[in-house]
């Protein structure tokens, strides 16, 4: 792969949030503009407007067009002509709008290929539940993976939206994810239960679906009853953990993950990350917000544009595997569940069913 910098379109967000304020202070530190070619896809007003307010003195470069972005500068391409108020802290139909045009000019550029990969700054989450969603949203920081098998959905429609189908649907992708964006070459992904008590869902539906998942070569283990799997710290003997519904997995992400966290939707083949935390209206303009979320959400994009690259290369032209591993036999052996989902550590007379060998 020739070496040269990835471009990484980083998108405004809303603009009475703190989206400006985290991308001036993450391309404050000059090293930032050695890993990459920033393009901030926005309005050059709000821009200056929000390091004024804030006294900061990070420097961009006003563009017209993706393609008239270089290298170590922080590129601003106007992303739309209609100026916009800045209320800092107030949610507002023009800021909100604001960060769609931005966001829209972003994609069109994205499909044209005039950059590599995507990060958008935080904007407030839509309501529109994915019900029919083919894309699946990845949770992560440095030591723990979350996936969501269902999205934004009210918690009485997550029961009848999960089917056999759909876990062994995202299970694949979660499996993909992580081959391919984390390069971790035999991934392990523990399932969720979605009932606090083995119920007709685990039994039907959730527990066929590893079974599937097995028979596809893939490392699924469970179902694992949420509150039993995250009090023993079995998040710590597997690569990626599929949840069920957005608390089962927005919870124990959020609590885990104290230094940063960033999210991205696999699926698509596009590369978009986003901070996992939103536009913080609350603090907005106080110069208070954190901006390592979105450090870390260009880092991953940078990695997972490189790994994709290193990934797909061998996979054109493949070699035929000559020899059977051992250990392929013997990690299913080690990890796998003797009872269809582990017991709630209150129905057994040891406190703490035994854990899954590191």
């Amino acid at each position: 792969m020739e070496e040269r910098k990835i471009r990484v379109a980083i998108t405004h967000g809303d603009t009475n949030g703190i989206g400006y304020e985290v991308i001036l202070k993450a391309f404050e530190d000059p090293g930032m503009l050695e890993l990459c070619t920033p393009i901030i896809y926005g309005s050059p007003k709000a821009a200056t407007y929000h390091r004024n307010t804030l006294h900061l003195e990070t420097p961009f470069s006003v563009i017209s067009k993706a393609e008239d972005a270089r290298d170590g500068r922080l590129n601003l391409l106007a992303a739309f002509e209609e100026e916009v108020k800045v209320e800092l802290g107030t949610p507002t139909p023009e800021s909100a709008e604001a960060a769609r045009k931005a966001l829209q000019r972003a994609k069109e550029d994205l499909k044209a290929g005039a950059y590599d990969v995507l990060v958008q700054a935080p904007v407030v989450a839509s309501n529109t539940p994915d019900r029919e969603d083919r894309s699946l949203l990845v949770m992560f920081s440095d030591d723990i993976r979350i996936a969501l098998a269902t999205n934004r959905l009210p918690i009485k429609e997550v029961a009848q939206s999960i089917t056999q189908d759909s876990i062994v649907a995202k299970g694949k992708l979660f499996h993909t994810c992580l081959k391919r964006d984390f390069r971790i070459q035999n991934p392990r992904i523990a399932v969720l239960a979605l009932n606090p008590q083995p119920g007709t869902e685990e039994k039907d539906i959730i527990a066929p679906a590893i079974a599937s998942l097995e028979q596809a070569g893939i490392q699924a283990y469970g179902p694992f009853v949420a509150d039993d799997f995250f009090g023993n710290a079995y998040q710590n003997d597997f690569d990626g953990i599929l949840a069920m519904y957005d608390d089962q997995g927005n919870v124990p992400f959020k609590t885990l993950a104290t230094e940063y966290g960033v999210k991205t939707k696999t699926g698509f083949p596009f590369i978009i990350t986003t901070p996992d935390h939103g536009p913080a209206f609350d603090i907005a303009g106080q110069g208070i917000a954190d901006p390592a979320s979105l450090r870390h959400a260009v880092y991953a994009a940078i990695d997972f544009f490189r790994n994709r690259a290193d990934y797909d290369e061998p996979l054109a032209n493949p070699l035929p595997k000559l020899f059977h591993e051992k250990r392929e036999d013997g990690d299913k052996a080690r990890f796998a569940q003797k009872k269809p989902f582990p017991p709630k550590a209150s129905e057994t007379d040891n406190s703490n069913p035994p854990a899954p060998e590191s």
